[in-house]
């Protein structure tokens, strides 16, 4: 089964840098795109990012130029490198892979979403 196990959460100061990973496992990984959401105590769930199969990406206005993705292949693991901080980046973050196979995927199709990392910015 689809399991996503999300890491590198913590705290951090405003203008400073976290990176989160998602090991994946019980699917092939390489060919689903994969993402970020994020989810702010009593607020619905947010798109972060997403990185397709295709090498292409896209990223919340939020957080653009700010934060990076990235995906390792042979470790089945996604990577979201955040930089510059705020205080409005503080939420649960999530990784989820795309519910179909293929170099295609929009954000509103990932799903499978993991337990979530905590990041607190203050």
């Amino acid at each position: 089964h689809v399991q996503l196990v999300e890491s590198g959460g913590g705290s951090a100061q405003s203008g400073g840098s976290l990176r989160l990973s998602c090991v994946a496992s019980g699917y092939a990984y390489t060919s689903y795109a994969m993402g970020w959401f994020r989810q702010a105590a009593g607020r619905e769930r947010e798109f972060v990012s997403l990185a397709r199969t295709d090498g292409s990406k896209e990223f919340a206005e939020s957080v653009k130029g700010r934060f990076s993705i990235s995906r390792d292949n042979a470790k089945a693991t996604l990577y979201l490198q955040m930089r510059e901080l705020k205080a409005e980046d503080t939420g649960v973050y999530s990784c989820a892979k795309c519910q179909n196979p293929g170099s295609w995927c929009e954000w509103d199709e990932l799903g499978d979403w993991g337990q979530g990392t905590q990041v607190t910015v203050s």
